[in-house]
């Protein structure tokens, strides 16, 4: 099965290391559900003016550990849900990685990117190969492509509707 994706652009919003979810989507914000009604509150007390700045295709570089604490599916539909097209970070925590790929947000992980990358540089991103280009510092960066299984879900926009179409398809 092939999955053909255009490359991704946007700009960046940097942060640093150990981004946990609470800080992704503070606690206070559990009861909401949507990803509309999350994004809203996006990275609220690390970044209060990220959820009225972002743009839809932009991208969030973090350091290591990205994603840690809670187990809570908010964090990437709210970062989905803000109109973010990726993230990449030096490391993510286990659980925000399959959680990310679960509801079709694409992560992936590329230190050096991570490193090169400032806030407001503009990304090419290459989901199938690999490849992320800071048009800033020119820097042609290179990680891991999805396999293409994983392009599936994450075209599909998660797990759920990707399970959905292929029942469907029976």
């Amino acid at each position: 099965m092939r999955v053909h994706t255009q490359p991704l652009q946007g700009h960046v919003w940097k942060y640093g290391d150990n981004i946990d979810t609470d800080v992704i989507i503070p606690a206070r914000y559990l009861n909401m559900s949507t990803p509309e009604e999350l994004a809203v509150h996006c990275m609220e007390d690390l970044d209060p003016h990220f959820a009225a700045e972002v743009q839809a295709g932009d991208v969030i570089i973090g350091g290591a550990n990205f994603g840690c604490g809670s187990s809570r599916e908010h964090a990437p539909l709210a970062i989905k849900g803000a109109g973010i097209s990726c993230v990449i970070a030096e490391s993510f925590a286990r659980i925000f990685y399959r959680n990310a790929i679960n509801i079709g947000l694409p992560i992936l992980i590329c230190p050096a990117a991570a490193r090169d990358a400032q806030t407001g540089d503009r990304l090419t991103v290459n989901l199938e190969a690999g490849r992320i280009i800071n048009a800033r510092s020119g820097q042609t960066h290179t990680t891991s492509a999805f396999p293409p299984f994983l392009m599936a879900i994450i075209e599909a926009g998660g797990l759920i509707s990707y399970t959905r179409s292929k029942l469907a398809a029976r």
